[in-house]
């Protein structure tokens, strides 16, 4: 099913000017992307392309018709969302997105631990849709720009205390945080550094200590998070 889809040339002037960034919307419920339209309508950067509900028309639409920006529900399975934007080796019959279109992720919660796995699969950006109307329209521009774009509120603990630079850090602590950002485990890591997987618990306590992080997948997005471009 396909909600409001405009033909191409409708939809290159939607919003009056030809240089608007098109929005595709997929999502699981329609007065949801009935609410992402009247948000776009008044904006003349970014311009509502479609809406549909299965993962399966996002891909047809995009193949057809490439959206700069695909909000996607998290609501269709996060493992259907995983292998959508990276299809497993051993299953290339799935499908994939464009490469131009970046995804954003989007869900009524979003926790660390599926963040993390969505960047890693491709995703640009990382809503909840409890998320501000400011907040959605800075995602989608950033996106649609190209950078990379993570609402705070994804950590579990937004308002942690600040705690000191990573330039604080011995260079040990800085060799394990780099190898918890790539998503190695303690066992990985002591491997990795010649240490023993105690010593790697040791360093990690220091590590949340110095950061005011906790959590290892806390220190994974906030190494995402600092990438990203102003």
């Amino acid at each position: 099913m396909v909600i409001a889809e405009e033909s191409a040339n409708r939809v290159h002037t939607a919003n009056g000017t030809e240089d608007a960034r098109g929005v595709l919307v997929c999502d699981s419920q329609p007065v949801t992307m009935e609410g992402v339209r009247a948000i776009l309508e008044g904006c003349a950067d970014l311009k509502y392309l479609a809406g549909c509900d299965s993962l399966e028309r996002a891909m047809d639409l995009s193949q057809q018709n490439p959206p700069d920006v695909l909000l996607m529900d998290k609501a269709f399975g996060i493992q259907a969302v995983l292998d959508w934007l990276a299809p497993p080796a051993d299953q290339p019959e799935l499908p994939h997105g464009s490469s131009r279109t970046a995804v954003v992720v989007w869900g009524v919660s979003v926790s660390e631990a599926e963040a993390l796995r969505l960047l890693q699969a491709g995703a640009r950006g990382i809503l909840r849709k409890t998320a501000a109307v400011g907040s959605i329209l800075a995602c989608l521009r950033a996106v649609a720009a190209g950078r990379s774009w993570m609402e705070d509120s994804v950590f579990r603990d937004p308002c942690r205390a600040e705690g000191h630079p990573r330039s604080e850090l011995t260079p040990r602590e800085q060799q394990v945080l780099e190898l918890v950002e790539q998503g190695c485990k303690n066992k990985e890591i002591a491997q990795e550094l010649g240490i023993r997987p105690g010593t790697v618990k040791i360093h990690l306590k220091h590590i949340f200590e110095k950061t005011g992080i906790r959590g290892r997948y806390g220190l994974a997005l906030n190494g995402w998070r600092e990438r990203i471009p102003a």
